[in-house]
């Protein structure tokens, strides 16, 4: 209970009080989503075919994906943090609306938090590093469990390294084919939402609602 209390008084009780924060970077990144997508793109209007991986990963891209992954992680944490412990989304609103939650920004620090952590999704190659990560695993917890009976036996008929590469690329194949085949859909969302009228749309919603909320007190809905 204890560490369940310091979880909730230094970590998500603060955090959940920056609502309004949160809303303004989510619309930072967003405009940074819509300036890269149309210059990858080669248009900020046509919505372009782009093909998943016919692009270098840039340095630029790499800090963009860190930076949509923590932003995107945070806005689900606050929002979901102001929604149960019932905290207004800044000091203007509880002064000037009510002391509590609102419940709009609420919804769209988690809606909008999730699909700025998926937007990566469409630039990194997550089938392959979930199927690399899964495979390396299980490797090394059968290296290391495996009784030395077994391995005395493997070894009288084939050199046992061959059998761990074998069961690595086994199961990185099985793991990244399957984690393909479920992420079709997210990938081809994440397509959609990476356009950049889109992103433009809404990042200057989210600096509306951010800005209405820190200034005036008050929430669009």
């Amino acid at each position: 209970m204890f560490f369940q209390d310091s979880i909730v008084n230094v970590f998500l009780e603060p955090l959940s009080q920056l609502a309004a924060l949160f809303m303004i970077l989510l619309g930072v990144i967003w405009i940074i989503y819509g300036l890269h997508e149309g210059l990858r793109r080669k248009s900020f209007r046509k919505l372009t075919k782009v093909e998943d991986w016919d692009f270098d990963i840039t340095k630029f891209l790499k800090i963009l994906t860190l930076l949509g992954f923590v932003v995107g992680i945070f806005s689900i944490i606050t929002g979901v943090g102001a929604l149960i412990l019932n905290l207004p989304p800044s000091i203007a609103y509880a002064t000037t609306t009510a002391n509590e939650r609102n419940l709009f920004t609420c919804i769209l620090l988690i809606v909008l938090g999730f699909f700025t952590f998926m937007k990566p999704l469409n630039d990194l190659p997550i089938a392959s590093m979930v199927g690399l990560a899964a495979a390396t695993l299980v490797t090394v917890v059968i290296a290391m469990l495996i009784p030395d009976i077994a391995v005395e036996l493997i070894e009288n008929f084939i050199d046992p390294k061959i059998v761990l590469i074998v069961l690595f690329l086994i199961i990185f194949a099985i793991v990244a084919v399957t984690v393909k085949f479920y992420t079709a859909g997210l990938m081809f969302l994440s397509k959609i939402i990476s356009w950049p009228p889109i992103a433009f749309v809404v990042a200057i919603f989210c600096f509306i609602q951010g800005f209405a909320l820190v200034i005036f007190g008050v929430s669009l809905i």
